[in-house]
């Protein structure tokens, strides 16, 4: 059973930082790439950043700079680190795995489609 858990989210003021985990346990899959995403309030979910198991990374545009992928594939373990956060960043945020190689387009792992398994979420709250 392949879990996902996240970690790390909370309230911070605007320009603040916070750092995402998502624990994964119950494979034993050496490819997988794995991904964040966020959902706000009355809008759809949204890819933030993923990374392949080469290390390769994508990001949404409007967060290249302030938000930063990493992955621990040791302890399964994937980070985000957000930097100088905004209002517009309030949302659940959710991680996502996908179990085996990836041959597409990276900018498809910015989308829900290619992954197989998703955590239950952490909420991230910046104010102004």
């Amino acid at each position: 059973q392949v879990q996902l858990v996240e970690s790390g989210g909370g309230s911070v003021q605007a320009g603040g930082s916070l750092r995402l985990s998502c624990a994964a346990s119950g494979y034993t899959y050496s490819s997988y790439c794995m991904g964040w995403f966020r959902q706000a309030p009355g809008k759809e979910r949204e890819g933030v950043a993923a990374i392949q198991d080469d290390g390769r990374t994508i990001y949404l545009d409007s967060l290249k700079g302030r938000f930063t992928i990493s992955q621990d594939r040791a302890k399964h373990t994937m980070y985000l680190q957000m930097n100088t956060l905004k209002p517009e960043d309030t949302a659940m945020y959710y991680c996502a795995a996908r179990l085996g190689y990836y041959y597409g387009p990276s900018y498809v792992l910015l989308t829900t489609s290619p992954y197989n398994y998703w955590g239950q979420g952490t909420q991230v709250t910046v104010s102004s």
